[in-house]
């Protein structure tokens, strides 16, 4: 999953406003973060298990090609 970006280095706690839900929920991630953005790498199988628990966190998450 790709963070829509880019986004300004004076935001704090982005990353962890993602992550800690994932965790909670017992889901393994790897983050990379870039210049402009941040990733987040899930299971395949645990995708929809992890775009569940970030849209109950108030995330908005949407597809792109």
């Amino acid at each position: 999953m790709r963070v829509h970006g880019p986004m300004d280095f004076g935001q704090i706690g982005i990353l962890s406003s993602l992550t800690g839900p994932l965790a909670e929920a017992g889901i393994c991630i790897l983050a990379i973060s870039t210049y402009n953005t941040d990733y987040l790498l899930v299971k395949e199988e645990m995708l929809q298990k992890a775009i569940n628990v970030l849209e109950k966190a108030g995330h908005r998450v949407t597809a792109s090609a």
